[in-house]
């Protein structure tokens, strides 16, 4: 049994206990701090807040570059958030920063230079970080904004003013290829649930396993400093060596929580859930009913779209309410639903628990995870659309100037076999029902969607037409295909007209289909149960 009891810090071996407060004036100006993170899973709440108040009262320390590989925060205040103080970080490199608005203002505000590159292009370079070697080369990200030939990743005006290139295009036998640089990483933020004195690191009540050998060796290796943070300390040699994933020997110092509940939260959503991290199976008839609505009508439309035994990926927002769809029609055990933060099996859950699993078969590392995904281990990913253009470009990663942030979207959108993407047709006041099997519009959204150029290029339609894979845009009236470079109308929902509904809404004129269909009328009553025949259906034909 481990002993969890708070170990006395004058004894041997437990040295590297210390206070947030401590851990906070480690930090030397200038530093690259980095942390395995998703929303709030896997960062080190309590020495980050100390980090942002020791600046706030000393000036110290300054000039950070913050390297984060996926979304971070909760939208709430908790996250990196509290470290988004001007001049304390002034360089950011990761995936998104939504979840952060203060860091997102700064950004906007050019009051810092910021680099936004795919979530597994910035996991897979701790690796080789650690490992000393020069970069990623990879086809992930061409055509898009992190391409150099159109924005680099680069967040704002200053940096594309001031911010040195961090990739660049290259031809390797014949094909071509983006080639991100490595920097070095001074300081870790890394956490678990139980450490022993010597600082073996646990995470059993952890959801996602995430990056943290991967950041600890990478900061090591660099000569930087570990600091983890936890909720229990364990005496030494009474952790099973095979529950350890953080070795001590990588590990300087030990943060002991003091208010785990508040800030050593296991998701955005909540402080614990047994259903995250393994230790429980919940019932999936637990899961509750989705709303009658327009997300209802796109989500069982765009599920027919699953093949059978499809290894699948569902993005934030509309599409991460697919995993319910699929449990109360009982196809779950049809299909192997995954995240890109590592989690394979069970059902993933939505905001604001996006990246956990309730009942997940594996967890699988985060770097390992985009090693399957970039190699075309998906069979279909469901994301949603901000915007579409006419080239069948798709934008979710800026929007009125705003830094959202890619997330894994371009490592799932390049190497997917099939994307179908899900969202409303028009937004901003969109209301609408089902009645006898018809969709009936009871008020038009005032900002259009599909629209003659995005913001910002998140999913190159150029590069996809080359691929000929299967690209579609579900909406709750009109179902679009990426067809020979063009965006196509291929369906539309009973009680819809193309001319008064449809086509008054786009700012371009998509091509339509000769063979234009209508989208089942079963779809759009309020209760649907089709969905296992469909798939069955498949596995028959096949």
């Amino acid at each position: 049994m481990i002993e969890t009891e708070m170990a006395d810090a004058s004894k041997s071996g437990s040295a590297k206990v210390i206070s947030a407060e401590e851990a906070a004036a480690l930090i030397p100006d200038g530093a690259t701090l980095c942390s395995p993170i998703m929303g709030m899973a896997g960062w080190s709440e309590e020495v980050g807040r100390a980090i942002g108040q020791r600046y706030l009262e000393t000036g110290h320390p300054k000039g950070l570059t913050l390297v984060c590989g996926s979304a971070m925060g909760n939208h709430r205040g908790n996250g990196p958030e509290v470290m988004g103080h001007e001049g304390l970080i002034t360089n950011f490199i990761g995936a998104h920063v939504h979840g952060s608005p203060s860091i997102g203002k700064l950004i906007s505000e050019n009051k810092m230079t910021a680099y936004c590159f795919p979530q597994g292009v910035v996991v897979h370079l701790l690796r080789e970080i650690a490992a000393k070697r020069p970069g990623i080369l990879t086809k992930v990200g061409l055509g898009t904004f992190v391409d150099p030939r159109v924005e680099g990743g680069k967040m704002n005006q200053l940096t594309l003013e001031k911010g040195p290139d961090m990739n660049k295009v290259v031809t390797f036998e014949g094909e071509e290829y983006l080639w991100f640089k490595t920097f070095p990483i001074t300081v870790a933020l890394i956490r678990g649930t139980t450490a022993d004195e010597n600082g073996n690191l646990t995470i059993e009540k952890e959801g996602p396993v995430l990056e943290c050998m991967e950041v600890a060796s990478a900061v090591k290796n660099n000569g930087g400093i570990v600091i983890v943070q936890v909720e229990y300390l364990a005496k030494a040699g009474t952790l099973n060596p095979k529950h350890v994933r953080l070795p001590g020997v990588l590990v300087d110092h030990i943060v002991i929580a003091k208010n785990p509940q508040e800030f050593h939260t296991q998701s955005e959503g909540v402080y614990y859930q047994p259903a995250f991290s393994g230790e429980i199976r919940m019932p999936l008839g637990a899961l509750p009913q989705l709303p009658f609505d327009e997300r209802l009508f796109i989500l069982r439309r765009a599920a027919m779209e699953l093949p059978p035994h499809a290894v699948v990926n569902l993005g934030i927002g509309t599409p991460d309410r697919m995993a319910t769809v699929a449990a109360h029609e009982g196809v779950s055990d049809m299909m192997t639903l995954t995240t890109e933060a590592g989690g394979v099996g069970g059902v993933p859950a939505g905001w604001p628990n996006f990246g956990m699993s309730y009942n997940a078969d594996a967890f699988v590392n985060h770097p390992n995870m985009f090693d399957w995904y970039d190699g075309g281990g998906i069979d279909r990913a469901f994301l949603g659309m901000g915007e579409v253009d006419k080239f069948g470009n798709v934008n979710v990663s800026k929007f009125g100037g705003r830094p959202i942030g890619c997330g894994g979207f371009i490592n799932i959108t390049t190497a997917s076999k099939g994307v179908v993407y899900c969202g409303t047709f028009t937004t901003h006041g969109l209301k609408v029902t089902g009645e006898d099997g018809k969709l009936k519009i009871l008020q038009e959204g005032t900002k259009k969607k599909f629209i003659d150029h995005v913001e910002q290029i998140t999913f190159s339609g150029k590069y996809a037409s080359k691929g000929n894979k299967p690209i579609m845009f579900v909406t709750e009236r009109a179902v679009f295909r990426l067809l020979n470079g063009e965006v196509t109308l291929t369906e539309i929902a009973p009680g819809i007209d193309v001319e008064k509904d449809i086509l008054p809404h786009m700012e371009f004129k998509p091509a339509i289909s000769p063979d234009l269909k209508m989208i089942p009328s079963e779809i759009y009553y309020p209760e649907w149960g089709k969905l296992y025949d469909i798939i069955h259906a498949k596995i028959q034909n096949k």
